[in-house]
């Protein structure tokens, strides 16, 4: 199966991330969406680690709670490989070629794109549209991963009972809903978004232009330092730890004496970041910033970001514009909101 391979099937999206399954399922009327079912697992320590899954049947026994949980009735699913783990690259090629002299012609000229030996990885291809003012030849995206990373993905699935479609890369599911979100809260072309994805481990900075993925950087930092210092802090199980940080409950000095510490730390690994964009590209500034991830829910998070960066924070929240089935808790939809990025990207490509 080849990465973002385009089958026009009824499926779902699956998003496995260090801390927790997501799933979610769509339908669409007109230009509508309507989030149908979703559902969250938890996931167990070190299922995934730096975003690699490396207990596969922990984490098809949380695809499968999850699904239950949502309801979900479905085999067909999309899941996402970690953008860290693939290359991408878009090249000019002639127009004219159809998809099956594209694909011998990419295979006969890996060598040129990818550092592995082309029997190790899975690659695929996606046509952007003609050069300008060359229409004989087209941009050309191509994607590559070694093939272990793809295996694992499917395996996954197919150990909860799904039938893998397609095989995405998170960072195009995340631009997919980027591009919808952009519509629903009124951002422009022309803007640079800054787009944090701060997960339980991982913080992940996307920069978004005219609507594409320009940058994208993972630092090691995430909401699973609050929680340890909750743990250490506190004498609680990791569980009570999480459990206390969504629900509340601890002493009254936890806000100034550990949350507010950590939300120092994320604020400069959110100016650490810019800044390595900074350097690394020939702009200099962001529009705005969005704050995405299960961490960026923290209350007050965007508030003091805008006060310490200067640039209009907003959080993120993907089904802004859609409706919701009758049977979807809307609360507890709202509150995950910024956590289903990639999942619903992934619902997403049923309408390819």
């Amino acid at each position: 199966m080849g990465l973002f391979s385009n089958n026009k099937m009824q499926l779902f999206g699956v998003d496995v991330s260090s801390s927790a399954v997501k799933v979610v399922q769509l339908s669409k009327s007109g230009d509508k969406y309507k989030v149908e079912y979703y559902g969250v697992d938890p996931l167990p320590a070190n299922a995934v680690v730096e975003k690699n899954i490396t207990e596969v049947d922990f984490v098809s026994a949380a695809i499968s709670n999850a699904v239950r949980r949502a309801g979900i009735k479905r085999k067909s699913a999309a899941i996402a490989v970690s953008g860290s783990a693939v290359i991408t690259k878009t090249i000019k090629m002639p127009s004219d070629l159809s998809e099956d002299e594209l694909e011998q012609q990419l295979s006969l000229d890996a060598n040129q794109y990818i550092p592995y030996p082309i029997e190790e990885v899975s690659l695929d291809f996606n046509v952007l549209g003609p050069v300008e003012n060359s229409p004989e030849l087209s941009y050309v995206l191509i994607a590559c991963s070694r093939s272990e990373n793809v295996d694992v993905c499917e395996e996954a699935l197919v150990g909860a009972g799904l039938t893998p479609v397609i095989i995405d890369v998170e960072s195009f599911a995340i631009e997919t809903t980027y591009n919808q979100m952009q519509k629903d809260i009124d951002i422009s072309d022309e803007e640079i978004v800054a787009l944090f994805d701060i997960g339980a481990t991982t913080t992940t900075l996307h920069v978004m232009y005219q609507g594409r993925s320009i940058y994208t950087r993972d630092q090691t930092f995430g909401g699973k330092q609050l929680t340890d210092e909750i743990m250490q802090r506190y004498g609680l199980s990791m569980e009570e730890a999480g459990l206390a940080k969504r629900q509340g409950g601890l002493p009254e000095s936890y806000e100034s004496e550990v949350l507010q510490s950590f939300i120092d730390s994320l604020i400069q690994q959110i100016s650490r970041a810019l800044q390595f964009f900074f350097s690394a590209t020939e702009f200099n500034n962001v529009d705005r910033i969005l704050l995405a991830g299960g961490t960026s829910s923290i209350e007050g998070l965007d508030d003091l970001t805008e006060q310490q960066i200067g640039v209009p924070v907003q959080k993120a929240n993907p089904i802004s514009g859609f409706n919701l089935a009758s049977r979807i808790d809307d609360i507890a939809i709202r509150e995950d909101s910024p956590a289903l990025m990639t999942a619903i990207g992934l619902a997403m490509r049923t309408f390819d």
